[in-house]
């Protein structure tokens, strides 16, 4: 169908587009996402916790044994209590290992799981779109929502938020026992923490925007490398493998210039961290020292402290990794929460009436559509298609047939005037129960990489094999795929790659038959197909469109011909309308193309200067290569 003029954009276009106003790292919409991610895991995530507090708690006994070490076994020669100590120390490291390891596989399983559950969720509301989001969003970007986005929440059901919960209790109960052992020094050490944890939130800063702005560059690029690879033939054929190369390689390095600053402002949290361990060393040397010396703290007790001092400062160091962690998957929340906003058509389908059955009377009342403001691509479009007839739509390229089977198809509304289905306003019902009677037959049809058989019984997956033999031998697919060696179990490859166009064009025929719809679409259905092939298929088509309401978009004239009318559509109206005979008989714009085709034909099919009597085999040659219809 016709779209509006777009300029593709290359993967690094992203870093050349004006900024406008910055967006909040942690919107209230990331927090909320965030906030039921964790509700719908809270079990696991408790468990998790509380078996963190039992590792932090096991943890703190090798610390608090020092001061026992040092004053009661090393200066007082107490040696029996050195096996109860390493005892202890030791249980304390059992304890530590297998709760660790337990809250690792809870905590892993948990987050898998989210991951996994917001991959379908995202696919399940992706899938569910408008087309019109699809037609101006890239697939690379749709793909890097729902599989790399998702992934960042493992940081939020996983270990990272428990790991940040437990490094604050540990902190907490650390400095509890640094200010009873020597609050000055410990009011010394809280100043240098303070200071670290104001250079670290302004980190932060900086970096929560890099991070944002990482995952709209991967989208690009993989967008973009999604469409080079989709379009591989083309751009062999045109010798355009370099100029890819370079558009990758901007790209690329768009997102190598991101990840580096990400890189440099977390080396430099890193190295300002290796200070503020300097500087407590500095402190403890000297406080420390000083109070050994005046007799307030024994050597026991600055061992011990010296130990909680490591408590408190490594899980406000590991702040720094697990803060990274979590911006980047507030970012990506905030990405898929954009998506999740947007309303689905089941959303838009709720206050909607069902529609139970479907007979196939369509009408067009007074319909205008658009694709930009102001340039109508249809203009007040009347017209009815009985149930059971066939409806032809021909004109010139851009006259407006592909975005009005569009609008019958509901993959556009139009702007003003209603679509009519059995008398039923189609904005007014579910288009879900509409499109379950609609069957398709395109002029690049779409296969799935999988079976032929699958292909065919893609509308109706639950079908017998003799029901898909059935339909396959009517579209005569039967004969060539009896000549595979694995028949109907053969992989047809991307996109159908492994057949060829008048083969995927009858595999296509062959799984709408076998939907048995009762509003047909034909765009070009035997456009990739020989005289040969074409003759073959024609019953085919007949038996098809026979009780259907079909519409047909060809540029042969055995599909018109015997089509109940003939609409002729020029700049988006609907310029003459009647049958075959008639509109020859008016002698306007269809026989003006009908008589360029048999021009055409008589120039490349007979000697110049003969007399002309067009035969129908003839005929069905020179449409097969006219544009015009």
């Amino acid at each position: 169908m016709p779209h509006p003029e777009r300029t593709p954009r290359s993967a690094a276009a992203v870093a050349d587009t004006p900024k406008g106003p910055k967006k909040k790292a942690f919107t209230a919409g990331a927090w909320q996402e965030a906030r039921g991610l964790i509700w719908t895991h809270r079990k696991r995530l408790a468990l998790g916790l509380l078996l963190m507090l039992v590792n932090r708690l096991a943890g703190f006994v090798l610390p608090a044994s020092t001061k026992y070490l040092m004053d009661d076994v090393v200066a007082k020669g107490h040696w029996d209590l050195l096996p109860k100590l390493a005892m202890a120390v030791g249980a304390a490291a059992i304890v530590d290992a297998l709760s660790s390891f337990a809250n690792s596989q809870i905590l892993g399983v948990a987050a898998q799981r989210a991951i996994t559950d917001m991959r379908k969720d995202v696919e399940a509301h992706v899938m569910r779109l408008p087309i019109r989001y699809f037609d101006s969003t890239k697939s690379g970007v749709l793909i890097s929502r729902i599989m790399t986005d998702a992934e960042g929440i493992r940081n939020l059901v996983g270990t990272g938020l428990v790991q940040l919960t437990g490094s604050i209790l540990t902190a907490a109960i650390a400095l509890g026992f640094l200010i009873y052992l020597n609050w000055k020094l410990t009011v010394v050490t809280l100043v240098i923490l303070i200071l670290f944890g104001g250079g670290m939130a302004t980190a932060f800063k900086r970096l929560r925007p890099l991070f944002r702005e990482r995952g709209k560059i991967n989208a690009e690029v993989t967008g973009r490398l999604a469409e080079s690879l989709g379009g591989v033939r083309i751009v062999k054929a045109y010798t355009a493998e370099k100029r890819e190369e370079i558009v990758f390689a901007h790209g690329a390095h768009s997102l190598f210039r991101n990840v580096a600053q990400s890189l440099t402002g977390v080396s430099s949290i890193t190295a300002f961290s290796s200070l503020v361990i300097a500087a407590i060393g500095i402190a403890m040397m000297l406080i420390g020292g000083s109070a050994i010396r005046a007799g307030q703290m024994t050597i026991g007790d600055f061992f011990q402290y010296f130990a909680f001092t490591a408590m408190i400062t490594m899980p406000v160091i590991q702040l720094a990794s697990i803060g990274t962690q979590l911006s980047e998957a507030f970012a990506g929340l905030d990405r898929i929460r954009e998506i999740r906003r947007m309303a689905t058509e089941d959303q838009e389908d709720a206050d909607r009436a069902p529609l139970p059955d479907v007979r196939g009377e369509i009408a067009f009342d007074n319909v205008t559509f658009e694709y930009n403001p102001g340039v109508p691509v249809l203009k007040n479009v009347t017209f009815t298609a009985p149930a059971g007839s066939t409806t032809a739509l021909v004109g010139s390229s851009g006259s407006g047939k592909s975005t009005l089977i569009s609008l019958v198809m509901t993959f556009n509304r139009p702007q003003s005037g209603r679509v009519i289905v059995d008398g039923h306003d189609l904005t007014s019902i579910k288009l879900r129960d509409y499109r379950e009677h609609l069957g398709v037959v395109l002029q690049d049809n779409f296969l799935f990489d999988g079976t032929i058989a699958a292909n065919i019984a893609y509308a109706r997956p639950h079908a017998s094999r003799d029901e898909i033999k059935a339909v396959s031998q009517i579209a005569h697919c039967d004969e060539f795929i009896q000549g595979f060696e694995h028949g109907y179990d053969t992989i047809v490859g991307e996109r159908g790659v492994r057949l060829s166009g008048g083969q995927r064009q009858r595999v296509a025929i062959a799984r709408a038959i076998l939907a048995d719809p009762k509003i047909l679409i034909l765009d070009e259905a035997t456009s990739s197909l020989d005289s040969e092939s074409e003759a073959m298929i024609q019953d085919a088509l007949k038996a098809l469109r026979a009780g259907r309401t079909t519409f047909v978009i060809a540029h042969r004239l055995s599909t018109i011909r015997s089509s109940d009318q003939i609409m002729v559509l020029e700049h988006g109206e609907i310029v003459e309308r009647g049958t075959h005979e008639e509109l020859l008989a008016t002698a306007g714009r269809y026989r003006q193309l009908y008589d360029k085709q048999y021009r055409f034909e008589k120039d490349r099919f007979i000697n110049p200067g003969e007399d002309f009597t067009p035969e129908p085999e003839n005929v069905a040659a020179a449409a097969r290569v006219s544009s015009t219809l």
